[in-house]
């Protein structure tokens, strides 16, 4: 028998997920070092374990908007003009992408393979969004110098991306585990 959508979504999993994704995002708004964040790990967190392929996507895209929303609405002129430009799309793709990564935790969720996801996550985070600062960019020249320039400037701001990511994957997917040993209602696929 098929339960409506609304029924599905409003269930304690699919709750607690986007409860655990909008907190993980939120923290945004708490003094860290440069790109370390919670945006790769949220998407993979999502692909994982939103059993709707469709919530799995837009849950941490929307997350991530409503952090950055609140950041524009803090930080003023200078936040809001990077959201809509290159390197906000850039981001985005990346969270949708990790989230299509995410897929391949699906059912097969262990520290090893967390760990390898995340690093493939940074590493995609790290190359689509520097390239998209190549891009947008006058600092840097549009032929092969300025593209590894581009790659060359971003890698100081590499260690904090992987960092950011591992911290938060083992939280959502540690505490995320800890609760579905406890809670037989969160132990299936959600949404």
């Amino acid at each position: 028998m098929n339960r409506p959508a609304s029924a599905t979504l409003f269930a304690p999993g699919p709750l607690l997920l986007t409860g655990l994704i909008v907190a993980a995002a939120l923290t945004r708004l708490l003094p860290h070092p440069p790109n370390f964040s919670p945006v790769e790990a949220i998407a993979l967190f999502g692909g994982a374990y939103f059993a709707s392929r469709r919530w799995a996507l837009l849950v941490p895209l929307l997350a991530l908007l409503l952090s950055d929303l609140v950041l524009g609405a803090l930080h003023g002129a200078d936040y809001a003009s990077y959201l809509g430009s290159l390197s906000f799309w850039s981001v985005y793709a990346c969270v949708a992408l990790s989230s299509v990564l995410g897929f391949g935790l699906r059912g097969k969720v262990a520290g090893a393979r967390v760990l390898g996801y995340s690093l493939l996550g940074s590493v995609l985070f790290f190359a689509v969004t520097n390239f998209g600062a190549w891009l947008a960019s006058p600092l840097y020249p549009q032929d092969a110098a300025g593209l590894g320039a581009a790659y060359l400037a971003g890698i100081p701001f590499f260690q904090w991306t992987l960092l950011g990511t591992l911290t938060y994957a083992a939280a959502l997917f540690g505490g995320f585990e800890l609760l579905r040993a406890r809670l037989p209602a969160l132990r299936t696929q959600t949404v």
